[in-house]
């Protein structure tokens, strides 16, 4: 039988573009404060710590000889996943559902500022025969990918710029679609103003059994379902117009969740690190049917997001796009919403359940995902 586990703990930094006023332990340093003084714990009562991040990015090896320190980790066991922060949110589950720990936190940052050739580093995922050698700009893949997709589903660029427009919005960044429809061509049919910026950031989660988070004075926000998938890494075989890794970690999670479909869910933050993104996500997890999801968007933003439920904190579009930290981030939003408050975007009301999917970025095709219950 499977164990009941909680997060009663939340620590964000508001993303900005940049911060070089704290190096990234001082940013960790004080969500880690936070979240550990919301799910009333001292750092001694955790048993084990996870670390999202990429050497790449952060310039280093083996990075999580780099964060016990910021986390109050010291000789504790630490141990970094190269991957999105959900799947450090799912390393936690499992700890707990082991029953090798039952207090668990996990941290992701991003410092994205201090990286200056972030394609070359995101040109080392490409296929070193094959793809590597024609130096091409890593995007252009996103570009094809939108291509397709628009194609064999129906959705059109007008859609996609409508999420832009959206998102951007939610956040106070007030544009037009025809700005939008105007701006820069970066990848054809991908345009600047639906590409996310990056942001630097922090976010520490405190994960908890259910007989521990009993005993926080924080409200528990429950993990109902939790998965994540890795489909194809090469150009060649995969599907260019759906996130096949979107449907099977949605239908995982709502398999585990006791969940029918989608559309019994309050609140979804769904990735939108290109604005296409979230129209195929959409449509990938079962929100909408197959080539639906960018009239319903044209339609929400005429009625200036009534009844809404994607992504209302303005996504990675809004945001930044926070590498490894990504996925924690919709975390953390959820969890405030189900709280009744929110970190940023639009306000929501009676949010019982929230559905968060997070994507690894070009030239994956891999994601992560979780749904969370006030219950």
């Amino acid at each position: 039988m499977m164990k009941r586990v909680a997060i009663i703990g939340a620590g964000v930094t508001p993303p900005r573009p940049k911060t070089p006023e704290v190096s990234y332990k001082e940013m960790t340093y004080g969500v880690a404060k936070q979240a550990y003084r919301e799910a009333g714990i001292t750092p001694q009562e955790v048993q084990t710590f996870v670390t999202c991040a990429e050497d790449l990015n952060e310039g280093v090896s083996i990075f999580d000889e780099y964060t016990p320190d910021q986390l109050g980790a010291v000789q504790k066991p630490m141990h970094t996943i190269t991957h999105d922060g959900i799947v450090g949110l799912g390393n936690a589950f499992m700890q707990i559902q082991s029953g090798i720990a039952d207090l668990v936190v996990v941290e992701a940052h991003s410092k994205a500022s201090n990286i200056q050739t972030k394609n070359d580093i995101l040109s080392y995922a490409l296929d070193p025969v094959w793809t590597r050698p024609l130096k091409l700009n890593p995007h252009f893949i996103a570009g094809m990918e939108m291509n397709t997709f628009l194609n064999q589903t129906g959705n059109t660029e007008e859609s996609c710029a409508a999420v832009a427009v959206k998102n951007r919005g939610c956040v106070g960044k007030k544009i037009t679609l025809q700005r939008v429809m105007s701006s820069k061509p970066t990848f054809s049919p991908l345009k600047e103003l639906e590409t996310s910026d990056h942001a630097d950031g922090a976010v520490v989660l405190v994960v908890a059994s259910e007989e521990r988070a009993r005993k926080s004075s924080a409200k528990p926000v429950w993990i109902k379902g939790i998965s994540w998938v890795s489909s194809t890494s090469t150009l060649e075989s995969r599907d260019w117009a759906r996130a096949v890794y979107a449907e099977q970690a949605a239908k995982r999670v709502f398999k585990m969740a006791g969940v029918g479909s989608a559309k019994e869910i309050d609140l979804f933050e769904l990735d939108d690190t290109y604005a296409f993104k979230e129209l195929q996500h959409m449509e990938a997890i079962g929100l909408f049917d197959p080539g639906r999801a960018g009239r319903e968007v044209l339609k929400a933003l005429e009625k200036q997001g009534d009844n809404w439920r994607v992504n209302l904190s303005g996504g990675f579009l809004g945001r930044g796009d926070l590498l490894e930290a990504k996925g924690l981030y919709q975390v953390a939003e959820l969890i405030s919403r189900i709280r009744g408050g929110k970190l940023s975007g639009r306000s929501s009301e009676n949010v019982r359940t929230g559905f968060a999917l997070s994507w690894r970025g070009v030239p994956t095709t891999s994601g992560a995902a979780v749904l969370l219950s006030q219950n």
